[in-house]
């Protein structure tokens, strides 16, 4: 489907030679100059609805940042178009709710498969089929949480499965929803199969990647978690993703070193 001006991308507005082929994918507009700092030379490039794009380099590659909005609409769009530029590399770095109780808020959660509890990612895979991860992507984002991590709750580094969903407040406040024993039935089954965390986007996001034949990796900051509490234990509150942000464009480093070694 070709809208108006087929080199523009109709919701980023960019075009192909505005971004790099490696992109870094915050939820927050508010984050993309944050994480655009880590980069060289990184100049903004767009901003349209929730999407802004900044463009730098990193290790003498092009590399960019682009906001998705809150949800698997929004990021499955930007993806999409992302990938119609060029580019073939993507690290999700974004925020969540603990859900098994050995994650503290401030721990990192890296992403290797997510449940698809959402809606956009029926649209590109058929039931059963899993959201997974690419394991590059993984393997760096991996590798560079664990040298920002040590052993103390708010600092450690998780891998494993997440939760993606489609409603913020199903999840905070289930028991005002109509619908509330499944969503409290469900979540309990996530409990107890170990689910690490509970976020918005991944599902969509691994689901895209794999029907576009691209690379995608997610690390998630913990902010809290409502599991802790619940058992009585310290429930840590983390504000700040610059650890997340930091593994990320390490991994983007790590994965760009690969391709030259």
């Amino acid at each position: 489907m070709t809208l108006l001006d087929p080199n523009l991308q109709y919701h980023l507005n960019v075009r192909a030679d505005d971004v790099g082929k490696y992109v870094i994918l915050p939820g927050d507009p508010g984050r993309v100059p944050l994480i655009a700092n880590y980069l060289d030379k990184a100049v903004p490039v767009a901003s349209n609805r929730e999407y802004t794009t900044y463009t730098g380099y990193l290790a003498g590659e092009k590399v960019s940042v682009v906001s998705t909005g809150i949800g698997g609409p929004s990021a499955a769009i930007a993806l999409e178009e992302l990938v119609k530029c060029g580019a073939h590399t993507f690290i999700r770095v974004g925020t969540s709710g603990g859900i098994d109780l050995k994650v503290s808020g401030g721990d990192l959660v890296v992403a290797c498969a997510s449940v698809r509890a959402e809606g956009t990612s029926h649209e590109y895979l058929p039931a059963g089929y899993p959201a997974v991860a690419d394991f590059a992507v993984t393997s760096a984002l991996a590798k560079t949480a664990a040298q920002l991590s040590e052993n103390a709750d708010g600092h450690r580094y998780h891998i494993g499965v997440v939760q993606s969903k489609d409603s913020f407040y199903g999840e905070a406040d289930p028991q005002t929803m109509p619908v509330a024993q499944c969503l409290t039935e469900r979540w309990d089954a996530y409990v107890r199969c170990g689910c690490l965390a509970s976020e918005m986007e991944t599902a969509a996001l691994f689901s895209v990647g794999i029907t576009r034949g691209v690379r995608v990796g997610a690390v998630l900051t913990a902010l809290w978690n409502v599991e802790r509490a619940k058992a009585g234990l310290a429930d840590l509150v983390c504000k700040s993703s610059d650890r997340a942000i930091r593994c990320a464009v390490g991994a983007i480093r790590e994965l760009i070193d690969r391709m030259d070694a």
